[in-house]
């Protein structure tokens, strides 16, 4: 436990992404897809959707953390989710993971929480923190 687990690759996040996002879950609020509106908005640009940001450490957990052996591997929820900073669209994040916690479920299993940060390129708060749990079953 406390064992950094490294950084993923950066992932751009471009308007066409954004706007796939708010396709796929009905969330057309302007910050998000509106361009020329978001210009005068708090943002100065439009911002990618806080689940946006947290959806996509899916994609990146297995740059972090592999359990070699398992027979099946479970995403079991999150116990922590925030979101510092807005994720602004043009910018770059990336997943940096720690292992905050692993225990033993009957034998042939292990549950772990991982702590992501989903950093933002340049800028000092994160987009996106999660506690991240899984189980891995040998």
């Amino acid at each position: 436990m406390g064992t950094a687990l490294g950084a993923s690759p950066w992932i751009a996040i471009d308007q066409e992404r954004i706007d796939r996002f708010a396709k796929a879950t009905g969330d057309f609020q302007w910050i998000h897809v509106d361009p020329l509106r978001a210009k005068d908005g708090p943002f100065g640009r439009t911002v990618a959707h806080g689940y946006l940001t947290f959806s996509l450490i899916n994609m990146v957990l297995p740059d972090l953390i592999r359990a070699e052996g398992m027979t099946m591997g479970i995403n079991y929820g999150a116990d922590r989710l925030r979101f510092p900073a807005p994720v602004p669209v043009g910018s770059r994040i990336r997943a940096v993971g720690e292992l905050v916690r692993a225990d033993l479920l009957d034998g042939n299993a292990v549950q772990t929480t991982v702590r992501i940060t989903m950093e933002i390129e340049g800028q000092a708060k994160p987009g996106c923190v999660a506690d991240i749990v899984g189980r891995f079953y040998f």
